[in-house]
């Protein structure tokens, strides 16, 4: 099941995405809106807009936004990094997170500013110190992340808190797919058009059941946090004006435009 977050006539709502349509569009889909939240029991309505009609939102708005940096050997390499023995984490603050459509505000303290495309993982339940074999039932589902960064900032200071986590870094969407199976979809990020990045989830370093067992040793995750596992090799910059499209395999794509921030 596909699990959109959308506002319609000042009300904020989800729906289950019902449909087919051409890549990149959303021609012919409609929302069935769901009684209740995604995160426990729920009933879909039988009420069904089409989905040109709403304003796509963040799929979730989560409590944190952990991020698992290096987790692709090619990337880290392009950057001139080692890769980590062990899952290296990071946080984006919830103020990060921007929809499908939404844009990104190139910030005023940056000269170089990149983009990432990740298979983000919504956690479904409250957890803590899942075991390896309980990791599917803690998610909810998968969507389309970019780890906006400033490289340059990255660069030079010693913690990543400003690099990755300044307002708008974090676009999510278009929606949550619940039915999938992870370990070997297509990962793409174009720029106005032309394909940047181009990977496989398979080349993972640390799986997602690594990833959501090493952090959830550490601490508490939430219903709608979001894990994002890692970049492919590819990242490059994005400028003021550019449209910048993350599409993985079985999920569909979410884009964004750059803009001045003001």
């Amino acid at each position: 099941m596909r699990i959109a977050r959308f506002s319609i006539d000042g009300n904020v709502a989800f729906g289950a995405v019902e449909g087919d349509s051409p890549p990149g569009t959303t021609e012919g889909l409609v929302l069935d809106i769901i009684k209740g939240i995604p995160f426990a029991d729920f009933e879909l309505s039988g009420t069904k807009v089409p989905l040109s009609k709403v304003r796509l939102l963040p799929p979730v708005l989560p409590n944190k936004v952990v991020a698992f940096g290096r987790n692709y050997a090619e990337h880290a390499k392009e950057l001139g990094n080692e890769v980590p023995d062990a899952p290296f984490a990071f946080f984006k603050p919830s103020t990060a997170v921007i929809g499908p459509g939404d844009q990104i505000a190139y910030p005023s303290f940056s000269q170089e500013l990149h983009h990432e495309a990740e298979l983000a993982v919504v956690i479904g339940r409250m957890c803590r110190e899942v075991p390896r074999e309980r990791v599917k039932d803690v998610i909810l589902g998968y969507t389309c992340a970019n780890d906006v960064t400033a490289r340059d900032v990255q660069k030079r200071e010693k913690q990543w808190a400003r690099a990755k986590g300044f307002d708008t870094s974090c676009p999510l969407g278009p929606w949550v797919e619940t039915d999938l199976d992870p370990s070997d979809l297509t990962i793409q990020c174009t720029v106005n058009g032309q394909q940047r990045q181009l990977g496989r989830t398979s080349q993972m370093i640390h799986s997602i059941e690594d990833l959501i067992v090493n952090i959830s040793e550490a601490m508490t995750l939430l219903p709608g946090d979001v894990i994002l596992t890692g970049t492919p090799e590819g990242v490059g910059p994005l400028n003021v004006g550019d449209e910048v499209a993350v599409t993985i395999e079985g999920i569909g794509t979410l884009t964004n435009k750059v803009i001045k921030r003001g």
